[in-house]
């Protein structure tokens, strides 16, 4: 019998140990343990903040970027971005089913499903990348990956396109923790709201704070702008750099009457935005940090530095029923499956 630890702990090579996400490199052998699924892997959508990363380093070269996450996965045996320290997700088709799980799963050999755990932590082998889409930070791959015992997944819905259910499924997280922490009559700001997760947020925070509530997006170029605008949730949309945290501050002064946000939500896929996230939020308010560019010890440290009482929230990518809550967004919204389609299909 070969069983494995159910959080994939049997994968890591080095350090030994640790887990699978904070390890340097994993066992990526496709040769799978009882308690694994094997997945044959047809598109990997990068993170975010890992893609932008990946593509200044390439000087935007499509054949440089393929070269640099080709390493990445030679190296640590995952997609795990040694800069940025995120990964993605992937889509695929259930290869095989060790024998411990076959039959106890509602999967079976042929299936398409997404990932939903972190390419950080998913062993994954490239053998050839087929085609780069810098657009929408997918990339095309002949592969194999492997999902852990407890591994989350979903099986790709059958009245959305393939690429439009990656890009939703890759920041589902956003818009479920927004459900669940947006309250009626809020004042809710979005950093980052015309991008693929402050999009979705959007939706909920509107949904949830009601015709009392307060939705404000910033985005930092007029194309974003009037995304956002057009999805017809903000009160008001306003151009902004995110990593000027004065700048920002100022901006949800005016728009807030100076009473600030009760929740501000962080979307952006860039470095040093913390302090903009801390400084729009009231005192006892919450901020929520959903990008994988933040680091949370300037978060932690600059609150401190201004004097800020707030709680802060990592962005945790999964809570319950997050796939489900953002696919539904796709159908109840048109506005917004009309902007996912043209954007992702």
């Amino acid at each position: 019998m070969r069983k494995g630890c159910p959080y994939g702990s049997h994968r890591v090579v080095e350090p030994e140990g640790l887990l699978p996400q904070p390890a340097w490199k994993l066992d990526n052998d496709p040769e799978i343990y009882d308690n694994e699924i094997l997945i044959d892997v047809e598109v990997l959508n990068i993170d975010s903040a890992s893609f932008t990363q990946i593509e200044e380093e390439a000087g935007g070269d499509e054949a440089k970027i393929a070269e640099v996450i080709t390493r990445i996965v030679r190296d640590r045996g995952k997609h795990h971005n040694p800069v940025t320290g995120s990964g993605g997700m992937l889509i695929g088709k259930v290869e095989k089913i060790g024998k411990d799980l076959d039959g106890k799963i509602p999967l079976e050999a042929g299936n398409r499903l997404a990932t939903l755990v972190s390419l950080s932590l998913t062993p994954l082998k490239v053998d050839r990348i087929k085609k780069i889409h810098k657009d929408i930070d997918q990339v095309e791959i002949e592969g194999k990956a492997i999902l852990f015992e407890s591994g989350i997944y979903a099986v790709l819905p059958e009245d959305l396109p393939q690429t439009l259910a990656l890009a939703v499924l890759d920041v589902a997280g956003a818009a479920a923790q927004t459900a669940k922490l947006v309250k009626p009559g809020d004042r809710v700001v979005i950093i980052g709201a015309g991008g693929k997760s402050g999009l979705l947020c959007l939706h909920e925070a509107r949904k949830r704070a009601g015709v009392t509530g307060q939705v404000i997006g910033i985005t930092p170029r007029e194309k974003s702008k009037k995304r956002a605008e057009s999805t017809g949730y903000c009160d008001q949309v306003m151009i902004a750099d995110a990593s000027n945290a004065l700048e920002v501050m100022q901006k949800v002064e005016e728009a807030t009457g100076g009473q600030m946000a009760d929740l501000t939500i962080n979307c952006v896929n860039i470095p040093n935005t913390e302090l903009a996230s801390i400084l729009a939020t009231r005192d006892g308010g919450l901020v929520y940090f959903f990008s994988m560019a933040t680091s949370f010890t300037s978060a932690a440290l600059g609150a401190e530095g201004v004097g800020k009482d707030l709680n802060m929230i990592i962005g945790n990518g999964y809570t319950r029923d997050h796939d489900q809550i953002s696919m539904q967004i796709m159908r109840e919204s048109p506005v917004l499956r009309k902007i996912f389609e043209e954007l992702y299909t």
